[in-house]
């Protein structure tokens, strides 16, 4: 299976996923591109057997640019196997409020592109101190702080879970009804 990995990353987490995607996929026997999304167009996904899309939640929203990828390849994209990778510190919580709110954001952003993936996970991203200003550093301090995490300000800290994520890409794409 040839698989395309387009992607969307602020601070470096969605593209550190969409590589082990790729890395995890091979190592099952497929072929994996990836690409950043504002460097997928001109594509011809017709040369994919299935596409995996991940973008990341900042402030509410995914990138701009993913969703104007999504909405142009909606038709393409709607008439093959694809997995929609939503990444996103609040889905290292256990808050039910947070969670329905990254579910309307994925539902939200996939009805605007008039797209309908096969499967949406949330997966928890990081915090990237390393990459931010002293401004975001203390917003993101402070995010922390109002969900009862602490964190060192002068190292990143990973929340994504490989195993679960490793285990997913084994099980997709899952093999149609009747196939076999």
């Amino acid at each position: 299976m040839k698989v395309l990995i387009c992607y969307a990353s602020t601070e470096g987490q969605t593209r550190k996923i969409a590589r082990f995607c790729a890395d995890t996929l091979f190592a099952q026997g497929h072929s994996a591109e990836v690409l950043p999304v504002a460097l997928a167009d001109p594509i011809d996904l017709a040369v994919f057997d299935a596409v995996i899309v991940a973008g990341s939640v900042h402030l509410g929203r995914l990138q701009a640019e993913l969703s104007d990828f999504v909405t142009a390849h909606g038709e393409m994209l709607n008439g093959m196997p694809t997995l929609f990778l939503v990444v996103s510190l609040a889905a290292a919580g256990q808050d039910e409020g947070d969670r329905r709110d990254l579910d309307g954001i994925a539902s939200d952003f996939c009805d605007r592109a008039g797209w309908s993936p096969g499967a949406t996970h949330h997966l928890a991203g990081a915090f990237r101190f390393s990459e931010y200003d002293f401004f975001k550093s203390l917003a993101m301090r402070y995010v922390a702080s109002q969900h009862g995490q602490t964190v060192d300000p002068h190292a990143d800290k990973e929340y994504t879970d490989w195993s679960a994520l490793s285990d997913l890409l084994r099980d997709w794409p899952a093999p149609k009804a009747g196939a076999g």
